[in-house]
């Protein structure tokens, strides 16, 4: 990803495009056009690397409801496509490419995050073959914690449930803590790292909710991590900046 100004901005009812990135909803699903250079990091790539290719994401759920995160409503979540199918083409990937499961979400809000939160916790995953499961666990500046727990099927409307307990995560690489909710006896297992950064990680975790074995994509944002200073100075060297005035 990189960051741009707003004159690299074009935006319509169902378009939007970014620099020589874009984004398009057709025929029920997105299309996504990326064309962006990838900077070094550790265990990736030493120097920087053009990344160009296309996505198609096909919604198997929709979903038109959305979820506030925080009491006053600043913070809002919506699961666009709780469940959906995926197939990236491009060139620079093994074999051309993949295909598999997906999920589209996104969060907006009239304040930023760290003034709100201290931290959450977010998984999704498939439950059987026509459902998915989502998690969020958020703990407030007021110490006020915010879970959630509901599932999405084609065949029923969504069905919301309290979470077990949170159990804890192995420590990220930086030090991010972070857990998922798990049955009582259970002990969730962190089987895949897709990203680890001084505030925020991105892990495959198996767990067990409510006797269901779920294999999720598992998320831990720190944004006391984030509202550090020094930290905020590292990321232009993790995601580019190029803004044009």
């Amino acid at each position: 990803m990189t960051e741009r100004g707003e004159s690299d901005l074009v935006r319509t009812q169902n378009s939007m495009q970014i620099g020589s990135s874009s984004i398009v909803y057709v025929d029920g699903g997105l299309e996504i056009v990326f064309d962006e250079t990838a900077l070094p990091w550790p265990g990736h790539r030493l120097m920087p690397s053009r990344m160009s290719g296309r996505i198609r994401l096909e919604p198997q759920i929709q979903n038109d409801r959305v979820f506030d995160l925080d009491p006053e409503g600043h913070h809002i979540w919506w699961p666009v496509f709780p469940r959906a199918r995926v197939r990236v083409e491009s060139n620079h990937l093994p074999k051309g490419g993949w295909q598999g499961e997906a999920y589209h979400d996104f969060n907006f809000g009239d304040r930023v995050l760290e003034e709100d939160f201290e931290h959450w916790d977010w998984a999704r995953g498939p439950s059987g073959d026509q459902a998915t499961t989502i998690l969020y666990d958020a703990v407030l500046r007021s110490g006020a914690r915010r879970t959630l727990g509901v599932v999405f099927s084609k065949e029923t409307e969504e069905r919301h449930f309290a979470p077990p307990d949170r159990q804890m995560l192995p420590v990220g690489s930086w030090g991010v803590k972070g857990g998922i909710a798990c049955d009582p006896g259970g002990t969730p297992r962190l089987s895949m790292k897709l990203e680890d950064a001084p505030f925020y990680r991105r892990s495959l975790v198996e767990t067990m909710v409510h006797g269901d074995q779920l294999a999720m994509v598992h998320e831990t944002l720190d944004c006391n991590r984030l509202a550090n200073p020094v930290v905020r100075m590292m990321l232009p060297f993790r995601m580019p900046r190029r803004a044009r005035r």
